[in-house]
């Protein structure tokens, strides 16, 4: 039986935040939850699902920090107690983090005009055991909900080599034309199964990308959000991916040519944001998040200039994608920050 961490608000709908300035203290932790000025982080979208982490647009980021381009100053992250999962325990980090790739749909056949389906492969084979990524390695599970920093308690998120552990092109028929979020899990599901994740404790530490073609994104893209990260449960345990659209098709809203990256520079940022969070909160929102519902992505997404800012990073196999930084709590002693390397 699935247990979440649930506030004793509603969350909202996506699109509505909920009103007044409600200041939580660091040293009070509470359930995230949505406000005025937090442009990415926990939504509901769709009735009986699980809530998802919105990557907001690059708009919405810019009217929340007032055009400033700087990193959040909101508090740390902190740890929401995690998820019970059956066998496999409680689940609040990816100790082991392994992914894998699924192209959704007949819409994939001879039609990838940016040459996605490759700088994907390319990227997720390349992040393991970077420094790029290793600030998730300072989160952990097994420690008290309300915790701020590990100090070697726990067992921490991992950064091993190798993450990508397959791909799979589901093209024998046609994905929704714009998939809901239900459907979108259900297609996580059939990736477990095809991948022979199952049972609880093969996707403990497993995250499924859903890649979806050009023109065949889930309504929203590119005006309320570039992405989202969420779970379903099954029969398989706690499945957990990521709804990742054809991520050039939003142009500059997603972050086509951000700070000089280039045309196709949102999809390693948008899809590095998602995996970084998936890392740090598998389950949303049972693990690692700010007050205000924000995982270590959102808190750094689309800086433009000074510390932390996006930029071309060199992996341990020698490639060069452009990425966002991540939320490290133990940057500048302890008062947290946005990091590229950790």
């Amino acid at each position: 039986m699935r247990s979440v961490l649930t506030p004793g608000l509603a969350y909202p709908v996506l699109g509505f935040l909920m009103a007044g300035p409600l200041a939580l203290a660091q040293t009070q932790p509470q359930p995230p939850m949505n406000f005025d000025g937090n442009p990415g982080g926990v939504r509901y979208l769709q009735e009986g699902q699980p809530p998802v982490v919105i990557h907001p647009t690059v708009e919405a980021v810019r009217k929340a920090r007032g055009h400033g381009g700087g990193g959040s100053t909101s508090s740390n992250l902190y740890y929401h107690g995690g998820t019970s999962d059956g066998s496999a325990g409680t689940i609040g980090v990816e100790t082991a983090p392994k992914v894998y790739l699924v192209f959704w749909g007949s819409q994939w056949n001879n039609n990838d005009p940016s040459g996605e389906a490759a700088i994907l492969e390319q990227f997720l084979t390349s992040i393991g055991g970077s420094p790029w990524l290793n600030s998730v390695t300072q989160y952990c599970q097994g420690v008290s909900s309300g915790t701020y920093f590990c100090n070697g308690a726990g067992t921490a998120a991992g950064n091993q080599a190798g993450m990508l552990v397959g791909y799979w092109y589901d093209n024998t028929s046609a994905a929704p034309t714009h998939p809901t979020q239900s459907q979108l899990a259900s297609e996580a599901v059939n990736a477990a199964s095809h991948f022979g994740n199952l049972g609880a404790a093969s996707n403990a530490s497993v995250q499924y990308v859903i890649a979806t073609a050009t023109k065949n994104s889930s309504t929203g893209f590119g005006t309320q959000y570039c992405a989202y990260h969420s779970s379903t449960s099954s029969t398989y345990g706690d499945v957990a991916y990521t709804n990742l659209p054809y991520i050039t098709d939003a142009g500059s809203s997603c972050g086509a040519n951000f700070n000089g990256l280039g045309p196709n520079a949102g999809i390693t940022i948008v899809e590095g944001h998602e995996f970084g969070e998936t890392v740090t909160d598998q389950l949303p929102s049972s693990g690692w998040l700010d007050a205000n519902g924000s995982e270590n992505g959102d808190k750094c997404a689309w800086i433009s200039s000074g510390q932390g800012a996006s930029a071309n990073v060199t992996f341990p196999n020698g490639s060069t994608f452009p990425v966002q930084s991540l939320w490290s709590n133990a940057f500048n002693s302890g008062a947290g920050g946005c990091v590229l390397s950790y």
